[in-house]
């Protein structure tokens, strides 16, 4: 018996979806030219994904991946959390920090697996399920940096633009009193894994010393959960 027939249109709307992963935000034209396909058509496209929530458009009305993504992505965010519990436990006792790894969700970075160090003395806590807005915090800071700025889900402002631009220029973000009180965080991104972005972070009642070496530990770490799950930077 012969294969059924692919679908043209499942097939191009997952050509889409691969696209803005790789490159968002896009124009209908630049997805259209993408698709080798009229405006028209590409047009038509985005319109269904974006009823499904799998695509929005910005206020350019570019196109960037929608928060549907994260819920189809649910699988691969198990999958996520249980390489990434490793890395976090090792973290923590190698560093002697607490460490904690998340999630955009929406608006917020949202923890979803943390550590502390088997050491004597007062630890910080970050629970799993905690959040807090992608506007404050290490974390939040190296997820935008490695987002298009026209994907960000709010509008930044001068002295987080300040903050993310540099997180770029180094490769991780730091926070000072931001999320909790008198408390540094030091974060990296991770490679983008199911659609989701997500960082690795750090916690410390005092400044950090050696940041370049923690944030170099960081980067072994995530490298190490995205080869894990078959994908890279």
């Amino acid at each position: 018996m012969n294969a059924a027939p692919a679908s043209q249109t499942l097939s191009r709307g997952l050509i889409i979806l691969e696209l803005l992963s790789e490159r968002a935000p896009l124009s209908i034209d630049e997805i259209a030219a993408g698709l080798d396909v009229h405006r028209s058509v590409a047009y038509r496209l985005v319109r269904t994904l974006e009823h499904h929530r799998l695509v929005i458009r910005d206020t350019a009305g570019l196109c960037v991946l929608g928060p549907q993504m994260t819920v189809l992505a649910a699988g691969v965010n198990r999958d996520l959390q249980s390489v990434a519990a490793a890395e976090v436990n090792a973290l923590a006792h190698e560093l002697e920090l607490t460490c904690f790894f998340g999630m955009l969700d929406g608006g917020d970075f949202v923890t979803l697996v943390s550590a502390a160090p088997r050491i004597a003395g007062a630890t910080l806590a970050q629970r799993p399920g905690s959040r807090h807005p992608i506007t404050v915090g290490a974390p939040s800071k190296a997820v935008l940096a490695g987002m298009p700025d026209a994907a960000w889900p709010v509008d930044v402002q001068d002295a987080l633009l300040t903050d993310v631009q540099l997180a770029r220029e180094r490769g991780w973000a730091e926070s000072h009193d931001e999320v909790i009180p008198t408390v540094t965080s030091l974060a990296v991104s991770l490679p983008v894994v199911g659609g989701v972005r997500s960082a690795l972070a750090v916690l410390a009642m005092q400044t950090l010393p050696r940041p370049e070496e923690i944030a170099q530990r960081l980067h072994e770490s995530s490298q190490r959960i995205a080869a894990q799950l078959g994908t890279g930077h």
